[in-house]
């Protein structure tokens, strides 16, 4: 049986190169995953056929582009999205106040219309390949790398976003100061056995549950394992080890 509980914690990359690899991990992993996570690099290639063939499969789909942009293209966007029938969808808190709430009247307006449920809406604090050296050297911001993550994460709750996207490291503060309902997405995932690849700020995934979060993205630990069924279920017994400790 599955864990339903850990099964809606879970989100796939889907970051593969052919929309044949796509459709077999939404084929072989729909049971195990909660949300499939399709990036610019499926999306700019295959757009909606890959979205229609998730959708095809009674399964969920977060759309992962990051809008940035000014307020009326987001809104206008966000509306599309969500005809296109996005259960997640995510912007960068970057882009600021103003064009965080168009984001969230598109999605919410268009939904009314449809008479559907409004996709849960992102905000994109700091990459996770953003190092603090990235942040004073490159970018002249000359702060710590979670502290500014808080404070775009409380300028997406004023905007009325449903939560964040942020590494795993900032969970903790970000519960404490916006509350637990809240939501935070965590990418930058690795299992134990798992390499690190080109993300900085990793965590494991009951590492990342301990510390509150919501959503945990997971990639090529489980897409590039020669067993992907294996590889998921090793993932669900850590994760189900770490939810019986705190029950």
């Amino acid at each position: 049986m599955i864990n339903e509980e850990i099964k809606e914690k879970i989100v796939l990359a889907l970051d593969v190169e052919t929309i044949e690899e796509a459709k077999e991990l939404v084929e072989e992993m729909k049971d195990y995953t909660g949300t499939f996570k399709v990036g610019l690099q499926l999306f700019m290639g295959y757009g909606l056929e890959i979205v229609n063939y998730i959708l095809s499969k009674n399964a969920n789909f977060f759309l992962d582009v990051k809008l940035h942009d000014i307020p009326n293209t987001v809104k206008k966007a966000s509306e599309n999205i969500v005809l296109r029938g996005a259960n997640f969808f995510n912007i960068h808190c970057t882009g600021g106040l103003e064009m965080m709430k168009s984001a969230r009247e598109g999605a919410d307006n268009k939904a009314k219309e449809l008479n559907k449920k409004p996709p849960v809406i992102l905000g994109v604090t700091m990459l996770t390949s953003i190092s603090k050296d990235v942040m004073n050297n490159e970018f002249g911001i000359d702060k710590d790398v979670s502290k500014f993550a808080l404070e775009l994460a409380k300028l997406a709750k004023e905007a009325g976003l449903d939560g964040v996207v942020a590494s795993a490291v900032e969970v903790e503060n970000i519960k404490k100061e916006l509350g637990k309902e809240f939501k935070v997405l965590c990418p930058g995932i690795r299992p134990k056995w798992s390499l690190k690849d080109d993300q900085k700020r990793i965590a494991t995934p009951s590492e990342a549950i301990k510390r509150g979060a919501d959503y945990i993205v997971l990639g090529r630990a489980v897409t590039k394992a020669q067993n992907r069924i294996e590889a998921m279920k090793m993932i669900y017994k850590e994760i189900e080890e770490e939810l019986c400790l705190q029950h």
